[in-house]
């Protein structure tokens, strides 16, 4: 009984584990707000888009925790059902009272505030399991990208790994290989190199969502990208959100 009510105790956590808690909670409350997205909604019930929440929220750290053969997180430390379940909560109150390119804004924004953490901690955890450095970027990218790919399959979208995605991908593979050099190569604690990865992963991924920087794709013909979707920057949406003339309020 003792040992139950222990995992209650945010104290009992550590470094990693509270960054890990940072990672599920606010990738719940991106993957609900996706999937209210108009590209993924398919008429989801709200226990469904709080169900997509989860997926999202703790889907990455599942894959990551199954991969270096533990116990899932979420399954040890009831904390994580409970703030992946507030944290999508707010996402679908949110999206109730709030217009499309608020949510737009929102959701862009936070997507790059969330993508380091649970790129630190599949780094660090393939690490402490004793796996290479190789490894544990790649544990660190799937950690990373894992609970977007969950939502993409069940909302029927080809998943985000595979098309563009400003960097979405890669600056998840620069964020575990960053933080490890710094914290195994150079020595540094784990909260300082977790600051300074994060820092650099959040950055880079909103200055490539701002100026629309994405993947290289191949060649293709003309024909096969006629009727190729145009895609807004971050950049462009925010001009239009405080055009002084009035250009956002048209959306």
């Amino acid at each position: 009984m003792e040992d139950t009510l222990s995992a209650f105790s945010l104290t009992t956590l550590g470094t990693m584990g509270i960054v890990s808690l940072i990672a599920a909670t606010t990738n719940a409350f991106n993957g609900a707000l996706l999937a209210r997205r108009p590209d993924h909604y398919k008429h989801f019930t709200v226990i469904g888009v709080i169900l997509l929440g989860y997926a999202g929220g703790i889907g990455g750290g599942v894959i990551r925790d199954i991969l270096v053969n533990k116990v899932p997180s979420p399954l040890v430390n009831p904390w994580y059902l409970v703030f992946c379940f507030v944290a999508a909560g707010l996402a679908v109150v949110l999206d109730y009272n709030s217009t499309q390119r608020f949510k737009d804004g929102v959701f862009q924004f936070m997507t790059a505030f969330t993508l380091p953490w649970y790129a630190i901690v599949g780094a660090q955890t393939a690490v402490d399991t004793k796996l290479g450095y190789f490894a544990a970027v790649i544990i660190g990218v799937l950690a990373t990208t894992g609970g977007r790919f969950i939502i993409d399959v069940a909302c029927n979208v080809i998943p985000k790994q595979l098309v563009r995605g400003e960097y979405w991908v890669l600056t998840a593979a620069m964020t575990a290989g960053l933080y490890l050099f710094l914290a195994d190569g150079l020595g540094w604690s784990q909260v300082i190199a977790t600051a300074v990865a994060f820092v650099f992963g959040f950055g880079f991924r909103l200055l490539a969502q701002y100026f629309g920087w994405e993947e290289w794709e191949p060649w293709e013909p003309a024909p096969s990208k006629a009727g190729e979707k145009t895609r807004e920057t971050l950049g462009t949406g925010l001009k239009d959100e405080f055009d002084p003339t009035g250009g956002g309020a048209k959306v």
